[in-house]
């Protein structure tokens, strides 16, 4: 799959008879932009959440796995009801399900409460709309895929970028439950008027398009797809990747005040809300850049490249933990290593199993997510609460980062070729 170039232009009555691809992208990088804060502000609020319910931090870090549990495990099933139901129904079911998700929360009286709120709800809505957004995109740009998948995956890493300093200033002057309340609201209305554009291609679209120098790639229904060893080899490279970042994303409020870096002043602001803007920037940049450069170097390349990268910096990070201005320069280059797997995943996939049964087929693989939210959340925390140190987290977190780079180039790069070599002679 490398070098793909679009080799055969797309039909003009299509075209025309079709809505404008590109603002379908719009719409879906709207719709993720909504979606994000759930995920990426969350370490924000364990400070004040922990004094509020007197519990630890492992306890209230349970939150944030049953968030990414149920939204990538449900992942396969909520792929299917978008095929079937179409998404502007799905994402606006999940658009309202998000912003409930911050208003009950605010209205919670124990840790269950936030559990079943911020954690069950927002799971399942923010599931619907990166699964369903993801899934459409690969659909709409065969000839772009890397790059349209990063776009809209950088909707979910960039719409943290407008919500962090708000957040984190309104969290200081009234508290969460305030903050909960009024960002819900904003948050599922966001989503729910960007909804109402999304449509599905036309039956056919640009389904003569193949990439230069390739063969045809067979459709893989899921069935047939969980059966092969290319699949599960992605999926362990996809939990180790979501294992290490979302390790830094949970615990990086915590880590940054234990290294005494948290309320440092830097170029004028503090820094620990300067990191988690820098961050949620270059987390959301990667996404299409990185899609953009495998569209024309290749997946697996790519791969070994950008996940490398993370786990350098990682390493640069852990040796500078101290020094204020280095922990805001490093925390947004791992950002930049590590958020690109929103793009090069999905687009490795379909590339690999075709876009017929793409939606539900990367639900599967987005399951990975979830694995890695059980491993970066709460054991995060109980490995540092163990050895009091933060240091052990860092060194697992760079090994995973190292060993998925090696993968991708020597193991993941020749399986794929075999497996559509022998797809291809079928």
């Amino acid at each position: 799959m490398e070098n793909p170039t679009l080799s055969i232009p797309l039909d003009q009555a299509q075209s025309r008879a079709a809505p404008n691809r590109w603002l379908q992208l719009v719409y879906g990088l709207v719709c993720m932009m909504a979606i994000s804060s759930p995920q990426y502000v969350w370490t924000l609020f364990t400070k004040p959440m922990m004094s509020q319910f007197g519990v630890t931090l492992p306890a209230l870090q349970v939150t944030f796995s049953i968030l990414i549990v149920l939204q990538t495990f449900l992942s396969p099933f909520q792929g299917y009801l978008v095929d079937r139901f179409g998404p502007r129904m799905l994402i606006s079911i999940g658009s309202i399900l998000t912003g409930l998700s911050w208003v009950l929360a605010a209205q919670a009286q124990s840790v269950i409460g936030i559990y079943l709120s911020y954690g069950l709800f927002g799971g399942i809505g923010t599931g619907i709309i990166y699964i369903g957004v993801v899934g459409l995109m690969v659909r709409w740009f065969p000839d772009r895929r890397g790059f349209a998948a990063g776009m809209v995956a950088a909707g979910y890493g960039f719409g943290a970028i407008l919500t962090t300093f708000p957040i984190s200033s309104s969290l200081a002057a009234s508290g969460y439950q305030h903050t909960l309340l009024v960002y819900g609201v904003v948050f599922g209305a966001i989503g729910l008027i960007a909804a109402q554009g999304l449509r599905r291609p036309p039956a056919g679209w640009m389904a003569d398009y193949r990439p230069v120098d390739t063969t045809t790639v067979h459709a893989v229904p899921p069935r047939e797809m969980l059966k092969t060893p290319v699949f599960w080899l992605m999926f362990l490279m996809m939990t180790m990747m979501s294992t290490s970042g979302l390790m830094v994303i949970s615990q990086m409020g915590s880590f940054a005040k234990d290294f005494g870096v948290a309320n440092a002043i830097v170029w004028g602001m503090a820094a620990l809300p300067l990191a988690l803007t820098i961050d949620r920037f270059t987390n959301g940049l990667t996404r299409p850049f990185f899609g953009w450069v495998s569209d024309h170097i290749g997946r697996e390349n790519t791969m070994t490249v950008a996940f490398g990268l993370e786990g350098l910096a990682m390493i640069v990070w852990l040796a500078t933990r101290e020094n204020a201005v280095l922990f805001v320069v490093m925390s947004g280059v791992v950002f930049f290593g590590w958020g690109e797997i929103f793009s090069l995943f999905p687009s490795t996939l379909t590339d690999t199993f075709g876009s017929q049964d793409a939606t539900t087929n990367y639900g599967f693989l987005y399951m990975a997510q979830g694995v890695g939210s059980v491993l970066g959340g709460p054991l995060a925390a109980m490995l540092h609460d163990a050895t009091g140190s933060w240091i052990p987290v860092f060194n697992l977190v760079i090994a995973m980062d190292l060993i998925t780079a090696l993968l991708a180039f020597v193991a993941l790069k020749p399986m794929r070729r075999k497996f559509l070599a022998r797809q291809a002679a079928r």
